[in-house]
């Protein structure tokens, strides 16, 4: 591996640079829901454009927004071209889920305590929106000759499915990269996720008085029977286990559930809506049509009550592709020689955008600024934070190894 000597004193030298994008781009709120995200793309444009970066700004209509769930997207290409090779795009998504309740920090504060920096987002993916900006800046001071295009992807639907945010720039022609790299959020490379599926379960009954509730049809009674059957299949799951390290077992979630009219009326109606994670070696349409005779099997022992039920998302797994392995690989040298420990190549049981660019044939990978683990930053929870000694050197890691691949 070339040392790149000029590159890494550029970095070195640009540290609080790189740590005040990275507050500046928390201090603006991009909570998903709502999902009106376009205030935070101007404002990461302005910042981009200060470092000295010609940024894109692509308007997805709002027809198309607001059919998605979410209030405005507009998202963020950077190209920089070094001459002629393979085209690897940067994707770090801006949107963020909302803050929620126990923070010991102002969730927009961007407050550093004990080399952490604390805000929604700081670890899940705005601290890649900064590693990975300036390690496309030190590209130009690397001290070699470079073949090929790097392009800095900023969306701003990940946490709501991706399908505005990489899906949409490549469906529309946008970009077409050879290779991308994604948001990360621990110091492993990730070659492997799970995908998703939400579905959304309505039973209908009939309200009556609750002096007699038996002239009326009990949509929670029927919801009750269906969740039963639901918990009680879950157990099977366990033995459903992947092979591949790190992704585990499929697992079921009813995460949220809303019905009734009030405490002295029958129920008409409920609905829940439930998370069904797929690990890589399963058919999404078959764990689809599985869950659904689960509940349709279930609702038999009470007929009197209709089920509905709608897919939400289906999100597919995330397996490497061939053609990839040269930059996994690379990434894993250089990200192994920065922490000074091995890092290699495995799965998460979570789900990315990062597959849409796998749906378009594109290999992938996910590394980002984060520490050893998702629990430490709090991802998704009260307290989010990234070490600032991690981002720095997650940007030398991505800096370098894009250096190896664009190698002349």
């Amino acid at each position: 591996m070339t040392d790149h000597p000029a590159l890494r004193a550029f970095l070195a030298e640009r540290r609080d640079a790189c740590t005040e994008l990275l507050a500046e781009v928390v201090r603006v709120p991009s909570d998903n829901p709502p999902g009106n995200c376009a205030v935070h793309a101007a404002r990461t444009a302005e910042l981009l454009e200060g470092l000295g970066f010609t940024v894109e700004r692509h308007l997805v209509p709002s027809a198309t927004v607001q059919a998605h769930g979410m209030v405005s997207v507009t998202n963020l290409v950077v190209r920089r071209r070094f001459g002629d090779g393979p085209v690897i795009a940067l994707n770090a998504h801006g949107d963020v889920v909302p803050p929620g309740e126990g923070w010991t920090a102002d969730p927009y504060g961007a407050e550093i305590r004990d080399g952490w920096l604390y805000g929604r987002g700081a670890a899940v993916s705005k601290s890649d929106i900064a590693s990975y900006a300036f390690a496309l800046l030190a590209l130009e001071h690397a001290g070699t000759t470079l073949k090929g295009t790097v392009e800095l992807h900023i969306t701003y639907d990940e946490e709501t499915g991706g399908e505005l945010g990489p899906a949409w720039l490549i469906a529309e022609g946008i970009s077409r990269p050879d290779l991308a790299l994604c948001a990360g959020f621990s110091y492993g490379v990730t070659e492997a996720h799970n995908g998703c599926l939400h579905l959304e379960v309505e039973v209908t009954g009939r309200s009556a008085h609750a002096a007699k509730p038996f002239t009326g049809i009990d949509a929670l009674e029927c919801a009750t029977g269906i969740l039963s059957a639901l918990y009680s299949w879950r157990g099977g799951l366990a033995a459903r286990a992947s092979k591949i390290p790190g992704i585990g077992a499929p697992q079921l979630t009813i995460g949220l559930i809303s019905g009734g009219i009030n405490t002295n009326v029958v129920p008409d109606r409920i609905t829940f809506r439930l998370d069904r994670r797929i690990v890589p070696e399963e058919n999404p349409a078959a764990v689809e049509a599985e869950l659904r005779d689960v509940i349709a099997l279930a609702a038999l022992a009470r007929p009197a009550a209709s089920i509905a039920v709608r897919r939400l998302l289906l999100a597919t797994p995330l397996m490497p592709l061939p053609g990839g392995r040269a930059f996994t690989e690379a990434l894993c040298k250089r990200a192994t020689e920065i922490m000074g420990e091995p890092i290699g190549a495995a799965g998460v049981p979570l789900y990315t955008d990062a597959r849409h660019y796998a749906a378009a044939g594109i290999p992938v990978i996910l590394y980002g600024a984060g520490p050893r683990s998702i629990e430490e930053a709090n991802a998704h929870r009260a307290d989010e934070r990234v070490p600032i000694a991690d981002l720095h050197r997650a940007t030398e890691v991505v800096a370098l190894t894009l250096a190896d691949m664009l190698a002349a």
